[in-house]
């Protein structure tokens, strides 16, 4: 026997409750002649038939009729609870939401803050993937990537972007070297990075303003470290610096000094579910850095 689907199900439950093809047709969007013709298909497919049509011509169901009936009713009332389901799970902020960011950023700013969004949120599980190359969204490798720069359109119609501030920069030095900052060398970023904005500032700044240090490295968690360790000075995220011990805000020297966009990428499957909406709004408080 073919197997029914709830398109077949509902010409049954419609006819069982108006009682004639017409009125079954005005409940479905169809006209009389379709609702006959697919009755009989299901009939045939059932081998049974489901209505008969009594003497004030309305269609009664037979015993088989009455079976398909409380079984279609039965889908039927599941099919409702799992919209409400469905819509309950939506609205609630629980479940897990995986985050993607440079690690300067998940290990300085967002974990620090996790504590306030878990304790509003106590059924909320954050995944914080450390990572400075860019994770497929589309592979749902993540749910939310937060970038720090204009996303390509290589991303395409994939994921929604949202600019939501600016990564801010500033010069930094360790406190107990801030009165030598001036002659301080450059902590950079090796020849592999060197497209970043802030290390092509300073190269083109440490010529002449200090040189550079003998060290040079391929990410901002690793500057901060050598920066509070002596080793120099060098540009960082004000929003991650401004929170560091052990460092201190010094002169540029009068240059102007870079910025980054902050965009948000979400893929459409989950931008609309609360808890990714709880937790892109957390990511914009967090950082706070303006549009």
């Amino acid at each position: 026997m073919p197997a029914l689907d709830w398109n077949d199900l509902q010409y049954v439950l419609a006819v069982a409750r108006d009682g004639a093809y017409a009125a079954a047709g005005r409940r479905l969007n169809a006209d009389a002649t379709t609702v006959a013709r697919r009755l009989r298909a299901i009939e045939s497919a059932l081998n049974a038939k489901l209505f008969e049509r009594a003497t004030d011509g309305q269609m009664r169901p037979t015993e088989a009729g009455e079976v398909v009936i409380e079984r279609a009713g039965i889908v039927e009332a599941q099919l409702g609870g799992l919209g409400e389901i469905v819509e309950r799970v939506n609205a609630a902020v629980s479940g897990c939401v995986r985050v993607t960011a440079v690690p300067v950023l998940v290990n300085r700013v967002f974990v620090p803050a996790l504590p306030t969004l878990l304790a509003q949120f106590p059924d909320l599980r954050i995944e914080l993937i450390a990572d400075a190359h860019d994770v497929n969204l589309s592979r749902r490798d993540a749910d939310i990537a937060v970038r720090l720069a204009r996303p390509g359109t290589a991303v395409g119609n994939r994921v929604f972007a949202r600019r939501i501030g600016t990564l801010r920069y500033a010069v930094y030095a360790s406190v107990s070297r801030r009165q030598e900052a001036l002659q301080l060398p450059w902590v950079t970023y090796e020849e592999a990075m060197s497209t970043l904005p802030q290390a092509q500032w300073i190269d083109e700044t440490a010529p002449c303003c200090g040189g550079f240090a003998a060290v040079a490295v391929n990410d901002a968690e690793s500057v901060l470290q050598c920066v509070q360790s002596g080793l120099g000075k060098s540009l960082l995220p004000v929003v991650v610096a401004d929170r560091t011990a052990g460092i201190v805000r010094v002169d540029s020297g009068g240059r102007v000094l870079p910025e980054r966009e902050i965009w948000t990428l979400t893929h459409p499957d989950v931008r609309h579910l609360a808890r990714v909406s709880a937790v892109l709004a957390w990511i914009e408080a967090t950082l706070d850095c303006g549009k």
